[in-house]
């Protein structure tokens, strides 16, 4: 029986101690999108009805207005991304893409909207002069990684199957907003005056460094207030005509004239990418756990569900320690056995999972890698101490072919989980990829200030095709392929009657699918309510080292790691969870304390 608490709770409190903390360098390749922009305590929102929750309070409320006026939950997807578009500009928008979920009662639609390689795209895309990968940094900045970006039309044919309120109604809130000006945020803010380099790469495009900045050059203060009549003008066409103003006219000619003619780092993507970018309807991955739940994701291109499943199915047959919890901390016994399971599931996925129409599932279907005799067999590999590397396995039997892909930093978007009144539910993770996507805004051909930043999502494909053998990378570039994405919505359902028990996701790069395990974790497992679960501090391992968020957890927790084999780092996981759940009278919801999410109902 699922259990539900006040949400006054110590974390809250704890997270009050810590806000200060100084935020500690990410090593190479485990760098996340984001930059920490401190810790603001949350005690979650209770409604009776319907509940919006998403990054941002003025996107979160222009859903709930949507709910309030008698929409769906699709419909109040589709204004929150709008306004996301305008309000979170470096995680979200209309030039990236997004997977949603989609549930009706127990029925569940799954949406790929992910972008895709254009069709001049090859395989040697990353690769310089000298045969080397490039930097990321060089390969993001600019034209080269941009991807067809596919939201628009996913949410178009999503809303067109789901919505009530008329489409262009549905555009509303984010015009008003972009005309009339809204309040730029301290995190906004803190993300524009960054010394990353991706701050010093968005001033060098002349439409993003004219919107964001002053004429001196630096940010806008916090409170400025932000207008963007480019970006009201393309919504407004895209309200007149749905998604065919953006795979066409000029619009499209816009994105493609930036892609193409930057003055460095040129791409290859057409207004013909644009025009026949297809939107996938994909069978949602349901999987079993602990015989109570359905947990519901998205299957390859995303890895997230697979990955987070089999993490949870290797802890539940490795034998149980004696506390999990530990002064309201997760124990180092726990943390041993949950890091050692991420090991063998990022093997997995690093071996196998890149998008289905270009890769061959081992032993025929990705489920087998969720298959009980399988899972036992990895999980008779944790030991007491640590592994350090995890080699992948090899379910049924299931032939290597491809090389593993070597890790790189991954990076990326928002989340958006909402329930309406009527029992619909959308769990949707939407991105542009690294902060500031490529760094290259469009206005869409209006020749008015702001507009839209566009993805460089081409840069979640393995930089290097092959390996030093030949063997080629599953997650390889390749023509109208999706890049492998970490993004994982997820639905939670009771498998004895059926109803949705919780939507969930996070951003975060790779740090989604801890972010959403742990979540998981916390609330079906351990009793915590979604606020209780999410204000928990972030702890990961992607087949490497343990990084662990700094100043929350115990020194003797480390050292106990450590001991073990760990070789534990302590920096900012910078996660952005979105949780609904339900409860005996309502729904509940919480928001990541790490970003400026909230949750708005009625």
């Amino acid at each position: 029986m699922l259990r539900f608490f006040r949400p006054v709770h110590v974390a809250c409190m704890v997270l009050l101690l810590v806000a200060c903390v100084a935020p500690v360098p990410q090593p190479p390749g485990m760098e996340l999108p984001e930059a920490a922009s401190g810790l603001n305590a949350k005690a979650g929102w209770a409604f009776k009805r319907h509940a919006v929750a998403a990054a941002n309070p003025l996107a979160a409320r222009a859903g709930a207005q949507i709910l309030d006026e008698g929409g769906t939950a699709m419909d109040a997807a589709v204004a929150v991304q709008m306004v996301l578009t305008l309000v979170e500009p470096q995680s979200s928008g209309i030039g990236g893409g997004a997977f949603l979920l989609h549930a009706s009662g127990a029925q569940v639609q799954a949406f790929d909207g992910r972008e895709t390689a254009p069709a001049g795209a090859t395989e040697k895309l990353f690769i310089t002069a000298q045969g080397q990968p490039m930097q990321r940094q060089a390969a993001m900045a600019g034209g080269r990684a941009v991807g067809v970006p596919g939201v628009v039309p996913m949410l178009e044919l999503a809303h067109r199957l789901h919505g009530r309120l008329p489409w262009a109604r549905l555009m509303q809130p984010a015009i008003t907003l972009a005309e009339q000006g809204f309040a730029l945020s301290p995190r906004l803010h803190t993300l524009l005056t960054s010394e990353r380099e991706s701050a010093s790469a968005l001033k060098a495009d002349a439409q993003a460094r004219a919107y964001f900045f002053a004429t001196d050059g630096q940010a806008h203060a916090v409170g400025h207030v932000l207008r963007n009549p480019a970006l009201a003008q393309v919504l407004r066409r895209i309200a007149a005509d749905g998604s065919r103003a953006m795979q066409s006219g000029p619009i499209a000619a816009d994105i493609a004239r930036r892609v193409q003619g930057h003055a460095s780092n040129p791409g290859v993507l057409t207004v013909a990418d644009l025009r026949d970018y297809a939107v996938q309807q994909r069978e949602p991955v349901c999987t079993d756990w602990k015989t109570r739940f359905l947990v519901c994701g998205m299957g390859p291109p995303s890895s997230g569900h697979i990955t987070i499943m089999q993490m949870l199915g290797i802890l539940d047959v490795l034998p149980p320690v004696a506390s999990t919890l530990v002064n309201d901390l997760p124990s180092a016994d726990w943390l041993h056995h949950y890091l050692e399971a991420a090991r063998l599931a990022f093997a997995d996925r690093d071996q196998y999972i890149a998008d289905p129409a270009f890769t061959t599932a081992p032993a025929g279907r990705w489920v087998s890698l969720l298959e009980p005799s399988y899972l036992r067999q990895r999980a008779a590999l944790v030991g007491p101490r640590s592994m350090q590397r995890a080699l992948p396995g090899q379910p049924f039997g299931a032939a290597i072919a491809y090389a593993p892909q070597v890790v790189q930093a991954e990076q990326g978007t928002s989340h958006i989980s909402i329930v309406d009144s009527e029992g619909h539910a959308v769990a949707m993770t939407t991105s542009i990829e690294a902060a500031w996507g490529s760094c290259l805004m469009s206005d869409g051909g209006t020749g008015l200030a702001g507009g839209f930043l566009l993805n460089n999502q081409l840069t979640d494909f393995s930089f290097a095709p092959t390996d030093p053998q030949g063997r080629p990378v599953a997650n390889r570039v390749q023509p109208g392929k999706r890049p492998r994405s970490s993004m994982s919505p997820t639905l939670v359902f009771d498998k004895n009657d059926g109803r949705l028990l919780m939507t969930l996701g996070s951003p975060g790069g790779p740090i989604i699918i801890h972010a959403v395990a742990k979540t998981l974790i916390a609330t079906l497992d351990w009793g915590l309510d979604v606020q209780q679960a999410i204000n928990l501090p972030n702890f990961a391992n992607f087949n490497g080292p343990t990084a662990l968020e700094p100043g929350r957890f115990p020194a003797q927790t480390i050292e106990v790691l450590k001991a073990r084999g760990h070789t534990v780092l302590q920096f900012d996981l910078t996660s952005g969870l979105q949780g609904i759940t339900r409860t005996p009278t309502g729904w509940f919801g919480g928001a990541d304390p790490r970003r400026e999410g909230s949750v708005e109902g009625r």
